[in-house]
């Protein structure tokens, strides 16, 4: 799936996807290498047995390096007890875990990729950040690998956007996407409604500063929780086909004037809802804030639902009194209101890796249905495979997550990855400054045209 696709493609897209949601709500969300240790408790299907008179493949023996970005204390043990599951299934293998968090993994992977010393099996966004190992070959076609059984477990949509020029590179890992959630308490208890426009949602953040209560907790000390604002907001004021010709390295000229429209909707947004000075804030600090019940909103995404949950370790007069709604658009929109921002998470194998079958058999097991489950149930995640939330391992927040996802026009995927690096850096880089008051809205607009232009010639 394009970040911004034609209406032929939305609707084939999105209906895939709506059939898979069917399935799934019919069936019922730092750094360091370490192996895991085999002895771990193993929290996966083992591998079926082979058929009576199946030829016995080859027993695996070796090591690959696998690195993802859920080095939160949260989430990393259900890698490990993953990977050790899968070694003692395999005694003769090693999986080397190297566990970063989500800026860090950026920043590693450019310097592996530099270096052409990348794991075996390694994280990426989808959008330009993954085509950029497939443009360097440094990913693997996946196309002629994931077929059979392991194609059919997911969501085609999920696969879709680890797809180009008709080739799979990617195998996904979560279904993701990005919604404002808030206190429901605290609405109530302040007379506030959630919501429905932008013009709205300003006035709701008027009220709640006028009573002392934080409006929308935020922290931007990375760059991208701003970025997912503006991955939202482009959707409203640029028409999708427009969006889609200037999010690809080839075409992009950031000449339309809804890019500026949208930086002046975010600049109103920081200044009547949120954290001052939160260039200096972690997006961690400002969860917390609203965790403790201090600001009345949070926009995060439906990866982080879990966190909001008793089970995730939210005090219960937060775990009992939360909701979500989209980032309501402008009354008087130009774009499609019905976009919204998120994407499948996944893994890359290495073009080079000298363990191309360890690699494979491993991200195979890593997406079976038991471990999606499972996933499920101990980070409340949604999994792009098929059937695997339940009402018996999620809450009805997420059952809530994958029947709007069904319902939206199509995914903006996360601007900071869609696009080329450079017009992503001049995004971050200038969104920040706008929150510094460093730099104007045409400032920004300016650097991001000169950027485009930059990756345009680079891709000649």
């Amino acid at each position: 799936m394009t970040a911004i696709a034609g209406p032929s493609r939305h609707r084939r897209t999105l209906a895939c996807l709506i059939a898979a949601t069917a399935i799934i709500v019919g069936a019922c969300g730092d750094g360091g290498a370490t192996t895991a240790p085999a002895s771990a408790e193993p929290g996966a299907t083992q591998a079926a047995s082979a058929e009576p008179g199946a030829t016995t493949a080859p027993e695996l023996e070796g090591s690959i390096s696998f690195l993802h970005k859920y080095s939160d204390p949260r989430y990393a043990p259900y890698f490990e007890a993953v990977v050790a599951a899968y070694m003692a299934e395999h005694p003769k293998v090693q999986v080397e875990i190297q566990a970063e968090s989500d800026q860090g993994v950026k920043d590693k992977l450019r310097v592996l990729a530099a270096s052409n010393t990348l794991p075996d099996v390694y994280f990426s966004w989808a959008g330009d950040f993954t085509k950029k190992f497939v443009r360097g070959n440094l990913a693997k076609d996946l196309t002629g690998d994931v077929t059979g059984e392991w194609a059919e477990r997911f969501t085609p949509a999920a696969l879709e956007a680890y797809t180009y020029d008709g080739k799979l590179y990617g195998v996904p890992i979560t279904l993701d996407a990005k919604y404002m959630v808030y206190n429901t308490k605290l609405f109530a208890d302040n007379g506030v409604a959630v919501p429905t426009t932008l013009e709205e949602l300003l006035a709701t953040c008027d009220t709640f500063e006028a009573k002392g209560i934080e409006p929308i907790a935020f922290g931007n000390q990375f760059g991208w929780p701003a970025i997912h604002f503006m991955t939202q907001l482009n959707p409203y004021y640029v028409p999708a086909a427009t969006l889609q010709m200037d999010y690809a390295p080839e075409t992009g000229a950031f000449t339309d004037a809804g890019y500026g429209k949208a930086l002046d909707a975010f600049a109103e947004i920081n200044s009547r809802c949120l954290t001052q000075g939160a260039n200096g804030i972690s997006h961690e600090a400002a969860q917390a804030n609203f965790l403790a019940g201090k600001a009345a909103m949070h926009y995060i995404e439906a990866v982080e639902f879990f966190a909001l949950t008793e089970k995730g370790g939210a005090p219960a007069d937060l775990a009992n009194n939360w909701d979500f709604f989209m980032l309501p658009a402008p009354a008087d929109a130009p774009g499609d209101t019905g976009y919204l921002t998120g994407a499948p998470d996944g893994f890359l194998v290495n073009a080079s890796s000298e363990q191309l079958d360890i690699a494979l058999d491993f991200l195979n097991y890593l997406t079976t249905l038991d471990n999606a489950k499972k996933m499920v149930a101990d980070l409340g995640w949604l999994s792009p495979v098929q059937g695997s939330a339940t009402a018996d391992n999620t809450f009805p927040q997420n059952v809530q997550v994958i029947e709007d996802i069904a319902t939206a026009t199509g995914m903006a995927i996360w601007l900071d990855t869609v696009t080329h690096i450079d017009v992503a850096n001049a995004y971050l880089n200038g969104v920040q400054a706008m929150l510094d008051g460093t730099k104007t809205t045409a400032d920004v607009v300016a650097d991001i045209q000169a950027a485009a232009a930059t990756a345009k010639a680079a891709s000649e």
